[in-house]
C-alpha cells in the first residue's frame, strides 16, 4: 500500500509494522525510492510504502474508515483512490515507475501488484497543521508497543491528534524518508520540524503566562458571579454596557457650558454616565479635557444636590473612566458619602465600598462608619450582605473587634449554604484583616474542606489555608485530603498558589512527601515567575520540613539563582534573604554570595530598622556559618551584636524555656542520680538554636564529671549546712582564714563519702571543654565566674565524652511523626561537629514517664545517660 500526501511535502506512513516519515536521513525498510525522476508520483508528492493492504486487512478497512472521515468531517478536499484508480493514475503519469525502482532497487523482490490508497488535497490552501499536546500524554515505550494497525482503527483518537504524533515525530524517532525526494529542499528537513517546535515553544510559554497571571484585585472578587444578589452590593465589570458613539461624546462635551452653575445635578450625573461608556482608548483623551474638568467642577459645587442613586453613579462612571484616587471629585464623593451614611440602604453603603476598592482609593474614614453602621444591624445581614462584607473588611486591612465578634456568629449560621467560593472569600476577608476567628467555626469550615474538596477552585482552597496557618488549626482529615488532591493541581497553579500550599504545609508542620513532591518537579521550570518573597517561602517550607527533593540539586540551584536575580528586592525586604538563607541552612546549604550580603554591616543596619523582630534570624545564620563553614572568608556579625542576641535570648530562656515542666523533672532527677548540681547544667549550648541542653560529662569509665561550678556554688550558698561555732572557728575568722579548708568544702566531703568520682575537679563550663587526643581538656573563658575557687578551675580532665541531652517536645517534630523539624536537625548537627553526643528524651517516651514514679524515670534516665554506645563511639 502506497499513501501519497500531494502539495504539502510530508509523508508518512507504516512499512514493516513500523511508522516512517519524510525530513531526513536513509529511507527505511520496504520505503519507496520513487519520485518525480521515474514518473511514478507527480511532482510535490513524498511517497512511503506501507506494506500490502491484502496482507493487513484490519489495515485496510482503519484507512478507508479514517479517509471517510476526513473526507465528511476534516478536509472536504482530500480525495481517496484505491486500487486500480490507483493502478491507472500511475500509469497516467508514468508508467515505467515499477521498472525503474527494480532497477534502483536491485535487492527488491518481485511481488504481486498491491493494494493501493493515494490522499490527494485538491485545495492546498485548506491544509492545516493541527497541535494538540495530548498527543505526548503517554510515553514513548507505550507508542512503540502500539501496532500499526492499533495506531489507525482506534476511533477513540482525533484525525487531529494523529497528524500531531505522526508529523511531529518525523524528525525525532520516526525512521526518516529523505531519500524519496530526488532533489530534497532543505527547508523540508530542517525549516518543518523547527517551526514545530517553535510553534510548540510559543504555545507552552503562552500556557504559562496564562497560569501565571494574578490580578490581586479581580481574582478576589470572583465569588461575586456566583449569585445574581451581588449586582445590588458590587460593581460587575463584566456588565456589558454600549458603548457611546464618538459624535455623540464630543456633543455632550460641546453642550457643557462654562459656566458651571447652569447644568442641573440630573444632567451632570447623565453625562458622567455617557461619557463613561466611551471606547476605552478615548478614556485618557477624555481626562484630559478641559470641559470634562467643567463637568466635575459642576460635580463638586453641587454635591449636595444629587440623590443618593445620582452620586452612586456618578461614582460608577468614575470606575469605568479609571479616574485617578486622589482625583477632587473623589474627595467630595467620600465627604458626601460619609455626611449620607446613616441615610442610606446595607446594599447600597456595601456598593459605595466596593467603587472604593476598585478605584484604589483608601477611605478609612467612611469604613469605620459602614463597620459602625452594619455592627448595628448584624442580625439583618444576609448571607451575600455578610460575605461582601468580610470581603470588604478584608480589602480595608482592617478588623473592628466588636463586629468581628457578631460576625462569627454570623459566619457559622450561613456557612452550610455558602457556596465553596463564598467559604474561600470568607477566610481570606479573615485572613487579609488579621481577624481571629473562634476554632468552633474554623472546624466547622476545614470540615466542609475537606468532604468537598475534590469540588472546590484551588485559589478558593489556598485562602482556606492561609486562614488554617493563620489559626494554627490542626485538621488532619483536611490536611490528609490535601495530600490527595492537591499534586495533580500543581502543574496548572500559579507560583503564588504552589508557595500559598507549600507554606502552609511548613506553618503547621504537616509533611507530605506527594505535595513537597510534586513541587519541586514543578518549581525549576517556573522559578522566573518567583518573586523574592516566593523564593525565600520555598527555601524556608522545604528546609522547615528537612524535605530533599529528588531534583535536590536542580530545585535549591535554580532558586539561589533566582534570590541572587532578585537580590535588588532585598533592601525593601530584607526580611525575605534572611528567611531564604535560614532555610538553606537548615539542609546545610551555604550560598556564600548571599551570606556575605546579608552578613554586611548595611544590611544588617536594615534588618535592625525593619519593623519585623529579625535579629535572632540573623544571628541564627552567622553562628551557624562560623559553626559549619570553617573556610568562609566573607563578612561576619559583629561580636557586640552577638553578645547583644545571646543575652535577649538567654533572658528568654529563663523566663520560658528552663522553667518547663518535663525540663525541670528532667534536671532534677539528673542531679539526684549523678550525685548533684555540679553533674549537669541546663544551658543553652548553643543559643542561636534557642533551645535548652541538659548537659553532662562521662570519663571513658563512666563515672560523671562534674564541671558545673555556677550551680553548684550557687547553690551551697543557699544550702543550711549548720556548721557548729567553735573555738578554731572564732579563731580563724578574727584572724582570716589561713590554709584550712572553708567549711563548705569540709560539708561537700562530707555530704558523699564514698563516691570517687565526687572529688575529681570541677571547672566553670561556659565555653565548654574540648575533646583532645590527650583527654577532655577545660579553659576558664573570659566568661567564667569571677573570683572561683582555684580548685574548681583544673587544667586538665579525665579522657570522656559530653553528653548534649535533648527535652524535646511536638513543636520539634512534624505533625504527627518523629520526624525533626530543619531548626532541630542544624541543632543537632552542629552539637556534634563540636564533639557533643546528642542524647534524645523524645516526648513520645519522656512524656508519658512524668505521670510514672520516681524509680521509673530514674531507671528511664540511666538507660540514656549510661549507654555503652556513647562511651565506645567516644572511645
Amino acid at each position: 500500500m502506497r499513501v501519497a500526501i500531494r502539495r504539502p511535502v510530508v509523508a508518512l506512513g507504516l512499512a514493516g509494522g513500523r511508522a516512517t516519515a519524510g525530513g531526513g536521513g536513509s529511507a527505511g525498510p520496504g520505503c519507496w525510492a520513487g519520485g518525480t525522476q521515474n514518473g511514478a508520483v507527480p511532482s510535490g508528492t513524498c511517497v512511503c510504502e506501507l506494506g500490502s493492504l491484502t496482507d493487513f486487512p484490519e489495515l485496510q478497512a482503519g484507512i478507508q474508515k479514517r479517509v471517510a472521515s476526513l473526507q465528511e468531517c476534516r478536509c472536504p478536499g482530500v480525495q481517496l483512490l484505491v486500487g486500480q484508480e490507483l493502478g491507472s493514475k500511475c500509469k497516467a503519469e508514468g508508467g515505467s515507475g515499477t521498472r525503474k525502482q527494480k532497477e534502483e532497487n536491485p535487492e527488491t523482490p518481485d511481488s504481486k501488484p498491491e493494494s493501493a490508497a493515494t490522499i490527494q488535497l485538491l485545495d492546498p490552501s485548506d491544509y492545516r497543521v493541527s497541535y494538540n499536546p495530548s498527543a505526548y500524554a503517554k510515553s514513548s515505550k507505550q507508542r512503540a508497543a502500539r501496532s500499526c494497525s492499533q495506531a489507525l482503527a482506534d476511533d477513540s483518537s482525533s484525525t487531529s491528534q494523529v497528524q500531531h504524533a505522526f508529523i511531529a515525530t518525523s524528525s525525532q524517532a520516526l525512521p526518516p524518508v529523505r531519500r524519496a525526494l530526488p532533489k530534497p529542499k532543505p527547508h523540508l528537513k530542517q525549516t518543518v520540524p523547527a517551526w514545530l517546535s517553535t510553534a510548540q515553544t510559543k504555545k507552552e510559554e503562552a500556557e504559562m503566562e496564562k497560569v501565571e497571571m494574578h490580578d490581586s484585585k479581580e481574582d478576589p472578587r470572583v465569588f461575586q458571579q456566583g449569585r445574581p444578589e451581588y449586582r445590588s452590593l458590587s460593581y460587575d465589570k463584566s456588565e456589558p454596557i454600549e458603548t457611546l458613539p464618538l459624535e455623540e461624546g464630543d456633543s455632550i462635551l460641546h453642550s457643557i457650558p462654562l459656566s458651571k452653575g447652569s447644568l442641573s445635578p440630573g444632567t451632570v450625573s447623565d453625562y458622567f454616565c455617557k461619557l463613561s461608556r466611551l471606547p476605552v482608548e478615548r478614556h485618557a483623551e477624555l481626562m484630559a479635557d478641559h470641559r470634562f474638568n467643567t463637568l466635575c467642577c459642576c460635580a463638586i459645587d453641587n454635591i449636595q444636590s444629587f440623590s443618593t442613586s445620582e452620586l452612586v453613579d456618578i461614582l460608577k462612571a468614575c470606575v469605568r473612566l479609571a479616574v485617578p484616587p486622589t482625583h477632587p471629585v473623589l474627595n467630595a464623593c467620600e465627604s458626601e458619602f460619609c455626611r449620607r451614611v446613616w441615610d442610606m440602604s446595607l446594599d447600597q453603603l456595601l456598593l459605595v465600598a466596593d467603587c472604593w476598592r476598585c478605584l484604589g482609593r483608601s477611605v478609612p474614614s467612611y469604613l469605620s462608619i459602614l463597620f459602625s453602621y452594619a455592627s448595628m444591624h448584624w442580625k439583618e445581614l444576609t448571607l451575600p450582605q455578610s460575605v461582601q462584607l468580610i470581603y470588604i473588611i478584608g480589602e480595608g486591612r482592617r478588623s473592628p473587634a466588636d463586629l468581628m465578634q457578631k460576625l462569627d456568629s454570623v459566619i457559622s449560621k450561613y456557612l452550610d449554604s455558602c457556596t465553596l467560593e463564598e467559604v474561600g472569600a470568607i477566610c481570606l476577608g479573615l485572613f487579609k484583616s488579621v481577624s481571629g476567628i473562634s476554632d468552633h467555626v474554623m472546624r466547622k469550615i476545614a470540615d466542609r474542606v475537606s468532604l468537598e474538596m475534590e469540588d472546590m477552585g484551588t485559589y478558593a482552597l489556598v485562602n482556606v489555608l492561609k486562614m488554617l496557618r493563620y489559626t494554627r488549626m490542626d485538621h488532619l482529615p483536611l490536611l490528609r485530603k490535601l495530600g490527595k488532591v492537591v499534586p495533580a493541581r500543581v502543574p496548572t497553579t500559579n507560583i503564588q498558589g504552589i508557595m500559598h500550599i507549600t507554606l502552609s504545609c511548613s506553618s503547621l508542620h504537616y509533611y507530605d512527601e506527594g505535595i513537597l513532591a510534586a513541587v519541586a518537579s514543578s518549581l525549576p521550570s517556573k522559578v522566573t515567575y518567583c518573586r523574592s518573597k516566593d523564593a525565600a517561602k520555598f527555601l524556608w517550607s522545604f528546609g522547615c520540613l528537612d524535605y530533599e527533593p529528588p531534583n535536590e540539586e536542580e530545585f535549591y540551584s535554580s532558586l539561589i539563582e533566582q534570590m541572587l536575580r532578585k537580590r535588588h528586592e532585598f533592601d525593601k525586604f530584607p526580611e525575605h534573604l534572611l528567611t531564604g538563607l535560614l532555610g538553606l541552612a537548615f539542609v546545610k546549604r551555604f550560598p556564600e554570595e548571599l551570606i556575605d550580603y546579608a552578613l554586611r554591616d548595611e544590611f544588617v543596619h536594615k534588618v535592625r530598622g525593619s519593623k519585623y523582630e529579625l535579629g535572632k534570624d540573623l544571628f541564627t545564620l552567622g553562628k551557624s556559618v562560623e559553626i559549619e563553614c570553617p573556610g568562609y572568608q566573607g563578612s561576619r556579625l559583629a561580636p557586640q551584636l552577638c553578645e547583644e542576641m545571646t543575652e535577649m535570648v538567654l533572658n528568654f530562656a529563663e523566663k520560658e524555656i528552663y522553667v518547663r515542666p518535663e525540663i525541670v523533672e528532667a534536671l532534677s532527677l539528673l542531679k539526684s542520680m549523678l550525685g548533684g548540681p555540679e553533674y549537669v547544667k541546663n544551658h543553652m549550648i548553643l543559643p542561636h538554636t534557642r533551645s535548652s541542653d541538659l548537659e553532662v560529662h562521662l570519663a571513658m569509665d563512666g563515672h560523671p564529671i562534674p564541671f558545673n561550678s555556677s550551680d553548684a556554688v550557687a547553690d551551697k550558698k543557699l544550702k543550711d549546712i549548720g556548721v557548729s561555732l567553735t573555738d578554731d572557728l572564732m579563731a580563724q575568722l578574727i584572724k582570716g582564714i589561713s590554709n584550712s579548708q572553708s567549711p563548705a568544702e569540709v560539708e561537700a566531703e562530707a555530704s558523699a563519702p564514698g563516691r570517687e568520682w565526687n572529688k575529681a575537679p570541677r571547672a566553670s563550663f561556659l565555653g565548654g571543654p574540648v575533646l583532645t587526643g590527650t583527654g577532655l581538656q577545660a579553659t576558664a573563658p573570659s566568661g567564667s565566674l569571677p573570683g572561683a575557687s582555684p580548685s574548681l578551675v583544673p587544667t586538665q580532665q579525665p579522657r570522656g565524652v559530653r553528653l548534649a541531652i535533648q527535652v524535646s517536645n511536638r513543636n520539634h517534630y512534624c505533625y504527627s511523626s518523629k520526624r525533626l523539624l530543619g531548626l532541630h536537625c542544624l541543632k543537632r548537627r552542629q552539637l556534634r561537629q563540636l564533639g557533643y553526643a546528642v542524647v534524645e528524651l523524645p516526648f513520645w517516651e519522656w512524656f508519658p514517664l512524668l505521670k510514672r514514679t520516681r524509680s521509673e524515670k530514674l531507671s528511664y534516665l540511666h538507660y540514656k545517660v549510661f549507654n555503652p554506645a556513647l562511651l565506645s563511639r567516644a572511645g
